[in-house]
């Protein structure tokens, strides 16, 4: 069967441990998978927060500014994405050269031109669907936009009615989807930078993913911008 793509089962035994490396970073990112908190959740919780708060303000300003910058890094990733699809297209036009730069390194040994090609479009596929996510949380932090301008201006008791309430939940509900669309999008960046090991060997494949994987697992779960979201200033006389 792995003939029959130009793939070992040594390269489908560790494209397989990478898939099965990013889906269970996905869910426990997600908060599905462990009892921890990850720094995802927290942000998710932080944005809920933000709604709250901007319903209370008369003047949103800085809500619709921050929306813009939130926007704005979407899109640079959207484009940046773009650009490095148009080099994987290069990467085929050069294969013979590619190939023989991968002849000479000390690891394993260059791939036959078809298996070669078949990695280059999987690298391709990835940076789509970095794309396509990057695209998405465009497109929803810009309906968050809408749902914000939509929230009532608050007046007294009126600012917490149901009316108010619900509006600032879709808000709320919203910057959310766009923040998973979008983490998603740079999920797949970083799992492409480890997918750059399997053009080399399938054990150099499997020993980026488990690095890339160590330092995105620190990052969600045991940084230190966890611990500055989630933690407590310390109190009188303790800093």
């Amino acid at each position: 069967m792995g003939d029959s793509f130009y793939l070992s089962m040594a390269d489908l035994g560790a494209l397989a441990f990478f898939l099965i490396a990013w889906l269970l970073h996905t869910l426990a990112s997600d908060g599905k998978l462990v009892s921890r908190m990850s720094l995802t959740t927290a942000m998710n919780a932080q944005r809920e927060a933000w709604m709250r708060t901007m319903a209370e303000r008369e003047i949103r300003i800085v809500d619709t500014a921050i929306m813009s910058g939130l926007q704005q890094g979407t899109a640079f990733f959207a484009s940046s994405s773009l650009i490095a699809l148009g080099g994987c297209f290069a990467l085929l036009g050069a294969s013979d050269r590619v190939l023989e730069v991968l002849s000479n390194l000390p690891l394993g040994g260059a791939p036959s031109r078809p298996a070669f090609q078949v990695k280059v479009l999987g690298l391709v596929l990835i940076l789509a669907f970095s794309f396509f996510k990057f695209g998405w949380a465009y497109r929803l932090f810009n309906y968050c936009s809408i749902l914000i301008g939509a929230v009532p201006i608050p007046h007294g008791e009126a600012s917490h009615n149901p009316v108010t309430e619900t509006a600032v939940w879709r808000a709320a509900r919203m910057n959310m989807l766009a923040g998973k669309h979008f983490n998603s999008g740079l999920r797949g960046v970083f799992f492409s930078i480890g997918y750059l090991g399997w053009f080399v060997d399938p054990v150099v494949f499997v020993l980026s993913t488990l690095l890339l994987l160590a330092v995105l697992v620190r990052r969600q779960f045991f940084s230190a911008a966890r611990r500055a979201v989630i933690g407590q200033p310390p109190g009188p006389g303790k800093g």
